[in-house]
């Protein structure tokens, strides 16, 4: 078995959910968004992040404004709905759930 694979099938796993943690705290252009994953050191392109953020849209998770930009073509910015926003309580009551979990049985 392949750690890294391992690795790479959580970080995917956990990716909807850090992206609905990002546009809690503010509305977000899809670059915004790959960059602040990039700080975090979750490593996401293009070509993952949208067809994602069409998901979560077409879900009523997210909705987006187009903005006017002083440097080239309007800007999508993303934001969570309401939907979105409970989506992501139950997904973060997931979360604590699991990392008890996990913690409880590295303990013991």
């Amino acid at each position: 078995m392949n750690a890294d694979n391992v690795k790479s099938q959580m970080r995917k796993g956990m990716l909807e959910y850090c992206i609905l943690l990002l546009l809690r705290k503010e509305q977000a252009y899809a670059s915004d968004i790959i960059q602040k994953l990039k700080e975090a050191q979750l490593i996401v392109v293009e070509g993952t992040l949208y067809p994602l953020l069409t998901r979560l849209k077409n879900s009523d998770l997210l909705s987006y404004e187009w903005v006017e930009s002083t440097q080239g073509p309007p800007r999508k910015y993303y934001r969570l709905t309401e939907s979105g926003e409970v989506f992501l309580c139950e997904l973060e009551l997931a979360w604590k759930e699991l990392n008890d979990t996990v913690n409880h049985l590295a303990t013991n």
